[in-house]
């Protein structure tokens, strides 16, 4: 657990809140852990949840995003060039992102650090969050020991995303940062050689030890509607689907741009992914030992809002030498808590197929086919459901999460859900994850079909999930079904800080009419998206 105490003048802060949509930074001071820095960015960030908090007069509880080199070059906290504070938005449980970032860890899978940090603002309790480390320039630091690869984070939903690179800078011996001035050598750091910040790995469970060995469900048709859902958003490239050689027709990854890449880098990455839609030799250009991992985590959190689903965003592509990787973000809504057209089952989210685990991409396809891979695939799976879950590893982190944040949820003035919603949410995720292991271990041994097809034509091999309940955990829906839930199932605290009165706010007349501009706002992204990738088709 860490502490960061934001200051900021009262006026700015307010208007920060005011105008968080247009997620404009401003400056200010962040105490971390007792330590300050100073003159530091602070913007509101997110996508659909912060247009759904924007436009909910009961909450102003958005995620943050803190740059500590936004003003000052090369500042940095402990190492750290950007800090994320996850608000944990449709999460009942508190921990969906935390007990995956977790699994990425366990499988040593390249991944954003992570801890929570109890959030105050001018020394005033404002809640308690999910502290993650950017996926930008340290992290590349740390992770890969250079600043020579690409970054993109493109967003299938017309949302942004990317930014220009800034001066890039690397750390120094005491763990904080020097320039790297233009036109100098660049600095040569082995492989994750750079420590990560000891207040992300505090009072968490250390890394396991090696044991030698190699460490959505698509009921919607590719096109079109069905059920009331939006036709998948991976034009223009988000779906990192191969279709031809022009550049204009990837226009959404060059869009998520993180770092400075040109044309010669993009025509490198059309090269690798049209190399990946031939079949042949995907280790050339696929970095196939971190993907499998992370097809492994994916697919046991079984987060639809992403590739898994119809929605091409929530991570990050970063290539390196002509190699593609993809690199993890955004599982608040992991373990069934986004559906689209309708309710998510239990059934479905439990029994999620590993053997076809993503409707939104053919970018795993060759991996998936290839026996020699899917083994690999298979085995890493295996530890999750064996080893994390039914050896205890889960069941440890679990009851530190508990432990660590169970007071401050209770003691929450912005929660997004009561403190009995949270314990209830929070149990249902403990069974959620136990009977997720125990049908993945069924799959993996054949007594279930572990392709979605053969779930379909012999359902009666399911086991019964009836005492499960999505909704319990936390419930975010999009299109024809979700109705009056449209934004987020549950009920919310009233928000009186900032001396905003909320009790007349909540009339059922406001309730619609806000769920109704939501439901607007997605149909015109959907739209949009639509409408340029068909231009790109003329």
């Amino acid at each position: 657990m860490i502490s960061v105490n934001i200051l900021m003048e009262v006026d700015d802060w307010a208007e920060l809140l005011e105008h968080a949509i247009d997620e404009t930074y401003y400056a200010c001071d962040v105490e971390v852990n007792g330590t300050t820095f100073y003159n530091v960015g602070i913007r509101p960030k997110g996508n659909t949840s912060l247009t759904a908090i924007a436009n909910d007069p009961n909450t102003d509880r958005y995620s943050f995003k803190l740059e500590f080199d936004h003003y000052t070059e090369g500042g940095n906290c402990f190492g750290l060039d950007k800090l994320i504070l996850n608000n944990q938005y449709a999460d009942a449980t508190n921990m969906k992102e935390a007990i995956v970032y977790d699994m990425y860890q366990y499988l040593d899978t390249d991944a954003s650090l992570y801890n929570y940090a109890k959030v105050s603002v001018n020394g005033e309790y404002w809640g308690v969050y999910l502290a993650l480390e950017a996926v930008e320039e340290s992290f590349l630091l740390r992770n890969y020991g250079t600043n020579t690869g690409e970054l993109y984070k493109p967003e299938g939903m017309g949302m942004g995303g990317g930014r220009k690179k800034e001066n890039i800078t690397v750390p120094n011996e005491r763990g904080f940062q020097e320039d790297t001035k233009e036109g100098s050598e660049p600095v040569q750091i082995e492989r994750k050689e750079m420590t990560p910040p000891a207040s992300f790995d505090e009072n968490m469970p250390p890394a396991p030890e090696k044991n030698g060995e190699n460490n959505a469900f698509d009921f919607m048709p590719k096109n079109g509607m069905q059920n009331g859902a939006p036709p998948s958003m991976g034009g223009s490239g988000a779906d990192l689907r191969y279709t031809d050689d022009d550049l204009n027709s990837y226009e959404t990854i060059w869009e998520g741009a993180v770092t400075d890449s040109g044309e010669k880098d993009h025509k490198t990455v059309i090269q690798a992914l049209k190399q990946i839609d031939s079949g042949e030799h995907p280790d050339s250009c696929m970095d196939v030992e971190n993907l499998l991992k992370y097809m492994a985590v994916h697919t046991f959190s079984v987060n639809l809002d992403s590739l898994s689903g119809n929605m091409a965003h929530n991570y990050y592509l970063y290539e390196s030498e002509g190699v593609l990787n993809i690199l993890p973000w955004d599982y608040n809504l992991a373990f069934g808590g986004m559906s689209v057209g309708k309710t998510s089952s239990a059934s479905e989210t439990i029994h999620f197929p590993i053997d076809t685990p993503f409707s939104g991409t053919t970018f795993f396809d060759g991996l998936l086919e290839d026996e020699t891979y899917r083994a690999v695939y298979h085995k890493y799976l295996k530890q999750l459901a064996k080893e994390y879950v039914s050896n205890g590893r889960f069941d440890t982190v679990y009851y530190r999460i508990r432990s660590q944040i169970d007071s401050l949820v209770e003691t929450d003035p912005t929660a997004f859900y009561s403190y009995e919603e949270y314990d209830a949410g929070a149990e249902m995720l403990k069974k959620t994850v136990a009977l997720r292991a125990e049908s993945i271990t069924g799959q993996l041994e054949g007594t279930i079909p572990s392709t979605k097809e053969g779930q379909s034509e012999s359902e009666n091999l399911l086991f019964d999930t009836s005492d499960i309940d999505l909704k319990t955990m936390g419930e975010f829906q999009m299109g024809e079904g979700a109705g009056d839930n449209f934004s987020m199932e549950t009920r919310k605290r009233p928000n009186t800080q900032n001396g905003r009165s909320t009790e007349d706010m909540g009339s059922h007349a406001a309730e619609n009419l806000r769920n109704a501009a939501c439901y607007l706002i997605f149909l015109l992204a959907v739209l949009a998206g639509i409408l340029r990738f068909r231009r790109k088709r003329l």
